[in-house]
């Protein structure tokens, strides 16, 4: 079976509170778009790399910790996260380096990370904080402007 060229993978742990944010995001992308695939990527870590292999573009969606000025705040990351930032994933490694391996071993061309500042991850939750929220529907709107470049095309919108 032939995969698409573009793919979205959400990272996160929906019973972790507000790090199930990334996974939130691609479920809002499962099924919708011709063209464009929807990964869960767990919680991450190198289980990201393989997931990218045979796609041309990727964008990853996590949640992050202190990276952002407010939480909710989405973060567009076109190079890899610096790794001199604090500490925003509790993977076995970060998304910067995860994107950083990929790279260097040609598994895409174009890796977009979209990170949403999620302040607080709480243990043994599945709520996400209304402004998590605000955020995981802003990080929407931003992958559909991302795919839109991506393709050209004007009717990923809705």
């Amino acid at each position: 079976m032939q995969k698409n060229r573009v793919c979205i993978i959400g990272c996160g742990n929906p019973f972790m509170g507000n790090d199930g944010a990334g996974i939130s995001v691609m479920h809002l992308f499962d099924g919708r778009l011709p063209g464009v695939d929807v990964i869960d990527g767990g919680t991450g870590g190198f289980g990201l790399i393989p997931l990218m292999e045979g796609y041309e573009k990727v964008v990853i969606v996590d949640a992050m910790v202190g990276v952002g000025d407010r939480i909710g705040e989405v973060i567009v990351f076109d190079a890899p996260p610096s790794w001199d930032l604090p500490a925003y994933a509790l993977h076995d490694i970060g998304i910067g380096e995860v994107v950083t391996i990929a790279r260097e071993l040609g598994y895409a061309r174009d890796i977009v990370t979209v990170g949403i500042e999620v302040g607080e991850i709480q243990a043994f939750s599945k709520d996400i904080d209304q402004e998590v929220e605000e955020g995981i529907r802003a990080a929407e709107q931003t992958i559909l402007t991302i795919l839109r470049e991506w393709t050209g095309d004007q009717e990923s919108r809705s």
